[in-house]
């Protein structure tokens, strides 16, 4: 008892002395760090946030929602990150990361919605695929003859004689960023699961079988911004980008959208959820951070505004989805209940 007490007492003494040490030498400018997806939306908030004259700009890195996480959840202080941007929820493990470090809460708001899209050059014919179609492409193993296999297709004819004989070939975000986790969960793990050859496999083994995307060069990582995906399609006409909304809505001269499930990647469609792979995207703040960096309050006010995040706001000509204005309204109060 006395043991725990006494670790109790210093980790209170530590966490005080890292509060004063940082109210003695914070920084007069915001960090954000996190989702590629999230950093365009971010970026312009912060541009206009910084025009207002009262406040510098915030600094904004694109390191992915993983890597953005693992910065956020490093520790408490100047040299730690006070918002991470995020293309999916903070997970479990992230959560306890947080709190090994210090960080004894934060603040989660969603702003808005995206869409994960595939495409290619806008000068190729339409394409529409199943979420099943893309999983049998692109999942490392695959059934045949009620055996889970290497994966055996080269063309996407091969998997659907529907589909084009062109080669399987998609350029998709690297594991650090959201979209990746987000496309595994809305496509790898909803189709895997109903894969009776998975379901035979011992519980320990399904999850690997489910999400383990192929390496045979059928799918290329991009582990930098998804302008490169985009820069990748101009170059080769069989190849597909997996990446957000924002991307396909910015460049309609440059790529074209595929048909998921019947459904165009559309504003509307993705605004009203009719379209199978769209998703809601957040920003974390670190509360510690809040009274000490300043302007960090006024940051989250502007990027919740009408003229931000609003039906007709300036993130919705950058590609975001609004919410409605009853959710936009509900996350204004959570963030004031919260302290922001």
């Amino acid at each position: 008892m006395k043991k725990t007490f006494a670790i109790a007492l210093a980790a209170a003494s530590l966490a005080a002395l890292s509060s004063s040490a940082f109210a003695q030498s914070t920084r007069d400018q915001i960090r954000i760090v996190g989702s590629s997806t999230v950093y365009p939306f971010s970026t312009v908030v912060a541009e206009n946030f910084g025009k207002m004259g009262k406040f510098k700009a915030p600094v904004v890195e694109s390191v992915g929602t993983g890597g953005g996480f693992k910065l956020f959840c490093a520790g408490v202080g100047p040299q730690h990150p006070d918002i991470a941007n995020a293309s999916r929820p903070v997970t479990d493990s992230e959560r306890e990361a947080c709190k090994a470090n210090g960080i004894t809460s934060f603040t989660e708001v969603t702003f808005g919605y995206d869409g994960i899209t595939l495409a290619r050059q806008a000068q190729q014919a339409p394409m529409a695929v199943t979420e099943k179609q893309l999983w049998l492409a692109l999942a490392k193993q695959v059934p045949v003859n009620g055996k889970l296999v290497d994966n055996p297709y080269n063309n996407w004819s091969d998997v659907d004689p529907s589909l084009p004989k062109t080669p399987i070939l998609v350029f998709g975000p690297a594991p650090n960023h959201g979209t990746r986790d987000a496309f595994v969960e809305l496509v790898m793990d909803s189709v895997g699961a109903t894969i009776p050859e998975i379901k035979a496999l011992p519980k320990d083994q399904q999850k690997a079988a489910i999400e383990t995307v192929r390496d045979d060069g059928s799918w290329v990582d991009v582990s930098e911004d998804y302008a490169l995906i985009v820069g990748k399609l101009a170059s080769n006409p069989d190849a597909v980008g997996l990446f957000t909304f924002s991307y396909l809505d910015q460049n309609p001269d440059k790529i074209r959208g595929l048909t998921v499930d019947g459904v165009m990647p559309t504003f509307d469609n993705i605004a009203s959820k009719k379209y199978p792979l769209s998703r809601p995207l957040f920003f974390y703040v670190k509360d510690q951070h809040v009274k000490v960096v300043p302007g960090i309050r006024e940051y989250v006010t502007e990027f919740l505004s009408d003229k931000a995040a609003g039906a007709d706001g300036y993130l919705v000509s950058k590609g975001l989805i609004p919410l409605t204005k009853d959710e936009l309204t509900k996350q204004r109060a959570a963030a004031e209940k919260a302290g922001l």
